[in-house]
């Protein structure tokens, strides 16, 4: 659909990156006429993260929220998506967590007849499976799960959109309001949406929001042991090939303006130890990133309060690429039915504040 400059449009988007992209692709689908404006380098939150989708967090080894409604709907959303730009980034791979205790395998063995957690269990391991890890007392292997190569998948929808997206700076202060929504520049939109991450902050429409940023650091290493899974305990190990692992990820609400850190390497090297017996060969890259999380680690959607054609989909925060491919079909509906968001990610939790 070639956009000519001047046309009006239904939806301008603000940010291509994961939160931007995807709910760019289902506006386009139920035919809507979009456009993305994005600075590729404020995107450097999705750029640089891990990809990870894995329905079972944390340290105590619990289901991720809302699992069950989020990840049927993950790997259907991102094959369709590398079929449409005609490129490869949906990891499909399980990921193998180790038990830290007679304890834990005992609780795991009980939820092996839970039925909210067994469409996540591959098998659970009693004993030992590698040599190579430190899992003594066996281990949880969990599907539904994998890694999404984000640069991969953030160029191939950028050729996918082709003039439908503009790589410039937004300047809101351009926007002027009109009569049937905004007019920004020669383009004419019935509705703004805001995915640009942190860059909301500055928008005179969202800075009230109570973003939490979030710094993560990520090593790529040599290591031998290359398995054909992700290994998770402290730590995450993602075989990448050819030897090499991308391996993370520390998270600081602190020191967010400066480069990557010692003591997080120190960090992730250590860890990385506790999780697997092999050594280190020597570290390819370190790389951070800031994450567009929020105050009670939900994602921001809905309308503003005040102005009926200003929205926002954002602060996905780490979790984006489980996260999207559900909330962006809710948004979608949102926004052309005005059907309702669920009240844990309505931005309206929040207007109290303004």
């Amino acid at each position: 659909m070639p956009l000519i400059w001047g046309m009006e449009i239904d939806f301008l988007i603000i940010g291509q990156g994961l939160a931007g992209t995807s709910l760019a692709y289902r506006l386009e689908q139920e035919g809507q006429r979009i456009l993305l404006i994005d600075q590729p380098d404020w995107n450097k939150s999705s750029r640089v993260a891990a990809g990870l989708y894995n329905p079972v967090t944390g340290r105590k080894m619990v289901k991720s929220w809302k699992a069950e409604l989020l990840f049927p709907e993950i790997e259907p959303f991102y094959s369709e998506l590398e079929n449409a730009c005609g490129r490869r980034f949906l990891n499909r791979k399980k990921i193998y967590r180790p038990f830290l205790s007679i304890e834990e395998q005992n609780e795991w063995m009980g939820h092996s007849s839970d039925p909210s957690i067994t469409q996540f269990i591959e098998e659970i391991f009693t004993e030992s499976q590698h040599r190579e890890m430190n899992d003594n007392f066996g281990g949880v292997l969990l599907r539904m799960s994998g890694w999404l190569n984000i640069n991969e998948y953030m160029a191939g929808m950028a050729n996918y959109f082709d003039d439908r997206l503009r790589l410039e700076v937004f300047d809101e202060s351009l926007l002027e309001k009109s009569t049937d929504g905004w007019k920004y520049g020669a383009i004419s939109a019935k509705k703004l949406v805001f995915c640009n991450g942190l860059g909301a902050l500055k928008s005179q429409f969202f800075s009230y929001l109570p973003f939490a940023p979030v710094k993560g650091e990520i090593l790529e290493v040599e290591q031998d042991f290359e398995p054909d899974f992700i290994a998770n305990r402290g730590v995450f190990r993602v075989p990448l090939g050819g030897g090499i692992h991308r391996v993370g990820s520390t998270y600081t609400w602190h020191d967010l303006d400066t480069g990557p850190s010692k003591a997080a390497k120190t960090e992730i090297l250590s860890k990385l130890h506790e999780l697997v017996r092999v050594p280190v060969n020597g570290v390819k890259s370190h790389k951070i990133g800031i994450r567009p999380a929020t105050k009670d680690r939900k994602p921001f959607l809905g309308k503003h309060p005040i102005e009926d054609s200003v929205y926002i989909f954002n602060g996905f925060g780490a979790k984006g690429v489980s996260l999207i491919p559900y909330f962006s079909k809710m948004m979608t509906s949102h926004l052309i039915n005005s059907e309702p968001v669920i009240a844990d990610v309505d931005i309206a939790r929040y207007f109290k504040y303004i």
